[in-house]
């Protein structure tokens, strides 16, 4: 089992190596087929994930039965359903591998000892946990106070690979518009 993955994401980080010696040999690689959920509505979330290779996605249902994705996933990113997984409880969210993919995955019970052992990993979880908030927030008040094509070109901008490699229909529901809208500002953009 190759971990080099995991080296390079915690070697960027700033962990000691006798910090990396504890850590990365309680992550367990997993594979997961496209379509395949990660984490289903009405579960607790168990564990997060690395991302070695391949594309995910989260989503809600809305009141009509409609798939809203609420974030995308590429290399190197954490997938985690952050209250599930903190306060216990369901979520209200599927995650699931739009492609094939290879994740490094790290159970809840494994999480606390480390966390509770390691400052260095305590403090990393804090500070992504602050980041993803300040992300979520930042995409809230995005959907109410930027147009649909300034909230596209910035996620062109920060996740250049999502938009190369994700349905229209599925990064349209992202950006709060129809699959028509997004074709219309995709060819507004070319033309500039």
């Amino acid at each position: 089992m190759n971990q080099d993955f995991l080296y390079n994401i915690f070697t960027d980080k700033k962990f000691s190596k006798e910090e990396q010696a504890q850590i990365i040999p309680k992550f367990k690689r997993i594979e997961f087929s496209k379509n395949e959920f990660l984490l289903e509505e009405g579960k607790i979330a168990n564990r997060y994930f690395f991302i070695e290779s391949g594309f995910v996605r989260s989503y809600a249902t809305d009141l009509e039965g409609n798939d809203i994705s609420t974030n995308f996933y590429s290399f190197g990113d954490i997938v985690i359903d952050w209250p599930s997984f903190f306060l216990r409880t369901p979520t209200k969210e599927n995650i699931q591998a739009l492609t094939d993919c290879v994740c490094w995955q790290l159970d809840f019970e494994t999480f606390q000892q480390l966390f509770h052992s390691i400052e260095a990993f305590r403090e990393n979880g804090r500070t992504t946990l602050v980041g993803s908030y300040f992300e979520l927030k930042r995409h809230s008040i995005s959907m109410i106070t930027d147009h649909a094509k300034d909230r596209y070109k910035r996620l062109m901008r920060e996740k250049p690979l999502i938009v190369q490699h994700i349905s229209l229909k599925q990064i349209a529901t992202y950006l709060g518009v129809t699959d028509t809208s997004l074709s219309r500002i995709r060819k507004e953009i070319a033309s500039e």
